[in-house]
């Protein structure tokens, strides 16, 4: 055996792991062009290039990034956490943050809460356990806990789908609480006044939950005070029209029905047509969300658009740029002391006025 094989032998040892000394000794290259080959392609010459990579191809080499980033503390990892994976707003938030991160070679370690906030709370004390580079959770309603590993956590903290006070390094998102009141201001502009609004497990979903609340607060400004109809854990079209039967047996001669999404509004509207209420001449219906089926269900839907793959993006970029600055600022002294600083990006929502909505009441 020759002395580069033996060299790859002893390498292996005990974890039968492809190694970059394997990579190296196969292609005829010291283990340092191996490094710069894998971190930047382009800085190695022509000549090794195509060698460096037909040995990787062929023994099958996976970088240990956990290992190339033991000096930095970090790893080249970024920790999100989400409370559902069914949800497609957020499946489309992540999708934006992969794709953005990937670019970069920064890997996701993605976990969902369910909404349950004791979950969060083991999720962060896990992601914070392999040294991520960045975590990013999704709101900002934390139990002490959590608010507590976040704000000792030694790495930027990003905050998404919602702005709210005392963020921690950066916040991108909306205020909940405007939609609810945009929502409110719209149907009490149509002369609704007997109005009901419908969500699901408000107590746990706080985002839901400011809805509701902006929703009551600024119809309160007017002296209405809307019938709210939780449906527990049940976010579904039969939740919706369960949720407008006993609407209409609590609030009779009901004019108007918001849900803090669209599925449940879809419900609403099965409802009313299985029970001859036209849709909107006698019950005005808005949702949240803007999902595919809200402009060509019938009638097309009153409904919210956040811009879920927007804040993706931002909050990528955001963190990213915060990384370049503490890489500069390992170099030579923060020049404005601004290191510090948190910063707050509200990228806002849309009304879609659409025909589920468009009666006007006398």
């Amino acid at each position: 055996m020759s002395q580069n094989n033996k060299t790859a032998a002893r390498s292996r040892r005990g974890t039968n792991r492809v190694t970059m000394e394997d990579v190296a000794a196969r292609a005829k290259v010291s283990a340092s062009s191996v490094s710069l080959y894998l971190r930047n392609p382009e800085a190695v010459s022509p000549r090794l290039s195509p060698r460096i990579k037909r040995a990787i191809d062929t023994l099958g080499y996976v970088p240990n990034k956990l290992a190339g980033s033991l000096a930095a503390a970090r790893t080249r990892a970024i920790g999100v956490i989400v409370p559902s994976l069914a949800n497609a707003f957020f499946t489309e938030t992540v999708a934006a943050l992969q794709k953005e991160f990937d670019r970069h070679d920064y890997q996701l370690l993605l976990g969902a809460t369910e909404y349950d906030l004791e979950r969060e709370t083991e999720l962060v004390r896990t992601f914070l356990s392999w040294s991520p580079t960045a975590l990013v959770v999704t709101g900002c309603c934390h139990n002490e806990a959590t608010r507590t590993l976040l704000r000792m956590a030694d790495t930027p903290v990003a905050e998404m789908w919602e702005i709210g006070e005392e963020p921690f390094h950066l916040q991108v998102g909306f205020s909940h609480v405007a939609v609810g009141e945009v929502l409110a201001a719209h149907l009490h502009q149509q002369g609704a006044t007997r109005i009901a609004f419908v969500g699901a497990r408000m107590q746990a979903d706080r985002r839901a939950g400011q809805r509701r609340d902006g929703f009551c607060q600024a119809l309160a400004r007017h002296g209405v005070t809307p019938l709210v109809i939780d449906t527990g854990n049940d976010v579904s079209p039969a939740a919706g029209g369960l949720a407008l039967r006993q609407a209409l047996k609590q609030q009779p001669g009901l004019q108007a029905v918001a849900c803090a999404n669209d599925v449940l509004a879809l419900g609403v509207l099965f409802e009313a047509q299985h029970r001859g209420m036209a849709v909107p001449q006698q019950l005005a219906v808005t949702g949240f969300g803007n999902l595919p089926y809200s402009q060509v269900c019938v009638p097309p839907l009153t409904t919210v658009q956040p811009h879920a793959a927007e804040i993706g993006l931002r909050v990528a970029q955001e963190l990213l740029a915060q990384l370049q600055r503490e890489q500069a600022q390992d170099q030579q002294a923060d020049e404005d002391g601004d290191s510090g600083a948190t910063k707050v990006v509200d990228v806002g929502f849309e009304l879609i006025l659409r025909q589920s909505s468009s009666q006007r009441f006398k």
